[in-house]
Parts: structure tokens; sequence; C-alpha cells
């Protein structure tokens, strides 16, 4: 491993380390369900938050969880990882 992957995976290590139980949850579920692509979980949470009747609370919380995903997307994409490489599933 080279100085800069090391450097790299490192920071990636801290930042995963950093992540609230909510947005571990995003990765994992990113990876489990969407096929690793933020993408489409960002456009199935928007189609939900636009479909009537919705649960406030839920909607409340994809609202949230997409402010995560732009966190968690944006690191990937600077740091050119996936974080689904760094985080399991907890029980």
């Amino acid at each position: 491993m080279t100085s800069s992957t090391a450097e790299a995976d490192d920071r990636t290590r801290r930042f995963v380390e950093s992540l609230s139980r909510e947005e571990r949850m995003l990765v994992v579920l990113k990876r489990e369900l969407y096929d690793g692509s933020w993408q489409d979980m960002v456009s199935d949470l928007r189609a939900r938050l636009e479909g009537r009747p919705y649960i406030f609370k839920l909607a409340h919380r994809i609202v949230d969880d997409l402010s995560r995903i732009d966190r968690l997307r944006d690191f990937e994409r600077q740091n050119n990882v996936d974080l689904g490489d760094y985080i399991e599933l907890e029980t």
C-alpha cells in the first residue's frame, strides 16, 4: 500500500468512525437495497416524499436522510471510496 493510499484509507476510517447510527444505516441500505447507488436511493426517497398520503414523521425522517446522503455521497466522491466497504450491518 502506498503512502497516499494508506492516508486515504486512514482518512476514510476516521470519517466512518464519526458517522451516526443513522448515517451508517444509510450506507448499509445503499449497498443492500440500491445496489450501491446513492442516486437510486435519493430518487426512491424523493418519490416517497411526493406521494400522498404519507406519515409526517416518515416524511421528516426522509428529509433528514436526504441531507445525510448528501454528506456521505460527497465524502465518497471526494475520496473515491465506497463507504459500504468500511461499514458492516450492526446487530
